[in-house]
């Protein structure tokens, strides 16, 4: 969440559920009436919304991480829930909780280890921890970066290396920063290219996790313009390598949005968390912000028949 984003209860956001041929077109699934997860799921802390979902599946199950916004605190926890089938989901609590605010819970795996990267703003560095029994249990393994303010710290893959995206003016939400590793702990450094994008509030700060499409790896880019959150876009990166990055912006935006305006993603959403499920089909779970009041989740209806 924004540092400086007003937190008023009644303003909320949700999840949702949903799917495409690619991560670059997603589109509600039919039969699910999102939102799919809110608020009103969480069970063990008053919370006044949920935000910045990713997933991750092992053993047959989705596991969904978030922020839960905590009332009584007045600060962000991680939750969990867990799915059969990414549709309805069970909340199994709060799995990471700090004496700081937490959000953007960036969740993967690494050499049968678990692993996540929240942003944790009011630190001005990203931590990466591991889940000793996996999903709960997180405990700080390093510091990866500690050069300043960083939000939404998002890791990835690619070729023989590791790299980071990360956007270090949380507060302008302009500029887009790239690192590089040889290994997971590190020592991370700065890119010779980064800062890959500055002064521009529309491209430059993450929105989920770098995924690897038909034509290479995608990059998803909160739009900040004309305030926090607006929605996201997508960036196909054509280039990467120790001294050398280009991406150029997608066709269109990844998520389709409706055009009432009381949809419950209707005001913004700005995190996508999108996944390969079989070949030419994707499921991601996104956030979202609406105008009406909050309904909390509607039943989930059987998926209609392949035609």
């Amino acid at each position: 969440m924004d540092p400086e984003e007003p937190v008023v209860p009644g303003h909320w956001y949700a999840l949702g559920l949903y799917a495409g041929p690619s991560p670059l077109e997603l589109s509600p699934v039919p039969g699910i009436r999102n939102p799919v997860f809110t608020y009103r799921d969480v069970t063990d802390v008053s919370a006044i919304f949920v935000a910045d979902p990713f997933m991750i599946r092992r053993g047959g199950l989705w596991y969904l991480f978030f922020e839960v916004y905590n009332a009584r605190t007045d600060k962000g926890d991680i939750g969990m829930a867990i799915s059969a089938d990414a549709r309805s989901w069970e909340y199994r609590g709060l799995a990471l909780v700090e004496n700081f605010s937490l959000s953007y819970p960036h969740v993967f795996e690494d050499r049968g280890g678990f692993y996540m990267v929240p942003e944790m703003y009011e630190q001005g560095c990203v931590r990466l921890y591991r889940a000793e029994s996996f999903p709960y249990d997180w405990r700080p393994v390093t510091t990866l970066i500690a050069d300043g303010p960083v939000a939404d710290p998002t890791p990835f893959q690619f070729g023989d290396s590791w790299w980071m995206f990360t956007c270090s003016r949380p507060l302008e939400h302009d500029t887009l920063r790239l690192y590089r590793a040889d290994h997971l702990l590190g020592p991370w450094r700065e890119h010779r290219r980064s800062p890959i994008i500055t002064g521009d509030p529309r491209n430059a700060r993450p929105a989920g996790r770098v995924v690897r499409g038909a034509r290479g790896l995608i990059r998803f880019a909160q739009d900040c313009y004309p305030r926090y959150g607006t929605t996201v876009r997508a960036f196909e990166i054509e280039h990467l390598t120790r001294d050398e990055y280009a991406e150029v912006p997608a066709a269109r935006p990844p998520v389709w949005k409706s055009d009432d305006e009381n949809a419950w993603n209707s005001v913004r959403m700005h995190h996508v968390d999108a996944h390969r499920v079989a070949e030419g089909s994707w499921l991601a779970m996104i956030d979202g912000h609406g105008r009406a009041a909050d309904p909390g989740p509607g039943p989930v209806l059987p998926p209609e028949p392949e035609q």
